[in-house]
């Protein structure tokens, strides 16, 4: 980061709450169990849990809207909940973090999306998933699609969160797509493994290191391999620029007409990775709302992502947080 302005960066995140930001994907309601073990079942080889606190907190699509809010920028977000008390729950949290709700909607004939994590001393020891795959029905589609294309002008840019749910397939990203160009509105992909055939000509996609070697059809095994998969899916999706999530070796980025550009990673301790991957394209699609250039956009966004996985559970950053790291990586 050492060749990067921090005058530069500090401008592009102090902005970031004149940035709009249109989430659209699969809602989940994340519950966290918190408790001590101490002793295994008599009933079974499994440990026994003393709860200590329960809380709830926004997971999938809904955390990526969470990351936004809690970065300064205005949201609005587009999904589907269930029927049912978990919807309610989720709908009640979001909307006393500032987020706009009107894009969510209700299928009577599935559930909220919940997943369920028990940890003990700082370690997950199971987690529950409550959910359901199929497709939602096209009359929600429809909803969201209108309530997209009722936004688009107020909005700087689209994220699409595709966590396979039912909510992101080819029709819907289509109608995204086709809107938000013409709007000239940035439009980027946290993906599916399975749905990268849906993601052509969106403007940024951000594949971890599994999902690009899925999507270009060979292993990563060195950097020879990862500038193979990345100029592959530039190819393949017509996009403007990938961003490949690596973990503890940091980020690649690679633009038309440019070298890939590796980015090590700035994580000192590393606790819970959970949900580092919204985080990341929470931070990228505000600075490229804000006129940040891709390799801007791709430093800031690893510099929260170094922030979070330092924090146990779901956990977002702040605008002062991430000035603070960019500044000690900066003087590094």
């Amino acid at each position: 980061m050492k060749d990067l302005n921090f005058s530069r960066l500090k401008s592009v995140i102090s902005s970031f709450h004149e940035a709009k930001v249109l989430v659209v994907g699969d809602l989940i309601l994340d519950e966290f169990i918190w408790g001590k073990v101490s002793r295994i079942s008599p009933e079974a080889p499994v440990p026994v849990v003393w709860v200590d606190s329960e809380n709830f907190m926004p997971g999938g699509a809904s955390n990526v809207a969470n990351n936004i809010r809690a970065l300064g920028g205005e949201v609005y977000l587009a999904g589907v909940v269930g029927e049912d008390s978990r919807g309610e729950a989720l709908i009640s949290l979001l909307r006393k973090k500032g987020i706009h709700c009107e894009g969510i909607f209700v299928d009577k004939n599935r559930p909220t999306t919940q997943k369920t994590r028990v940890i003990a001393h700082h370690q997950q020891v199971v987690r529950i998933d409550r959910e359901v795959f199929h497709p939602v029905p096209d009359s929600i589609v429809n909803g969201i699609i209108r309530f997209i294309g009722d936004r688009i002008r107020d909005v700087d840019a689209l994220i699409i969160e595709d966590y396979g749910k039912g909510v992101i397939g080819p029709r819907l990203v289509q109608e995204i797509v086709r809107i938000a160009k013409r709007h000239k509105k940035v439009i980027t992909v946290d993906p599916k493994e399975d749905h990268f055939s849906y993601y052509r000509g969106v403007t940024t996609i951000t594949p971890n290191h599994h999902e690009a070697a899925a999507a270009a059809g060979f292993a990563i095994k060195d950097g020879a391999s990862l500038e193979n998969a990345g100029r592959r899916l530039l190819n393949k999706l017509q996009c403007e620029t990938v961003l490949i999530t690596l973990g503890e070796n940091g980020m690649a980025l690679f633009q038309k007409g440019k070298p890939m550009a590796k980015i090590p990673t700035v994580a000192q301790d590393v606790f819970d990775v959970s949900g580092a991957g919204d985080t990341v394209i929470s931070a990228y699609t505000l600075a490229r709302a804000r006129k940040a250039a891709p390799l801007e956009a791709a430093n800031i966004s690893n510099c929260a992502a170094g922030i979070v996985v330092g924090k146990v559970g779901v956990a977002v950053t702040t605008q002062s947080e991430l000035l603070q790291r960019i500044k000690k990586e900066i003087r590094k």
